[in-house]
């Protein structure tokens, strides 16, 4: 499955930028997810925690941190925003941004 990665109009990957400033611990257990839904798919979504924030838009829990996703099709998935947890909730701010970014990528 191809993931794609949320981008600024100027290239920069925000979602692995996000990644790189984690823990070496956080960062490995982020990239070890990303290499299994890359190598199977929407079978790797089903031993995720993950839970339906909106609509189409769906969250990964990974320790402290929250991946806001949007599957597109059996091929791919687009990664909107990563986050901190910082409340029992996703921080309404952080749900609208990835709101945002799925409806100006035409995923909403």
């Amino acid at each position: 499955m191809e993931i794609l990665d949320y981008a600024t109009s100027g290239g920069k990957n925000l979602i692995t930028t996000y990644i790189d400033g984690l823990s070496k611990a956080e960062q490995l257990e982020l990239y070890d997810i990303r290499r299994e839904i890359k190598k199977n798919g929407l079978d790797a979504f089903e031993k995720l925690n993950t839970r339906q924030l909106r609509g189409k838009l769906w969250e990964i829990k990974v320790s402290q941190s929250r991946i806001m996703y949007v599957i597109i099709n059996e091929k791919s998935v687009a990664f909107l925003h990563i986050c901190k947890k910082q409340k029992g909730k996703a921080e309404k701010q952080e749900l609208e941004k990835a709101i945002q970014r799925a409806k100006k990528e035409g995923l909403l």
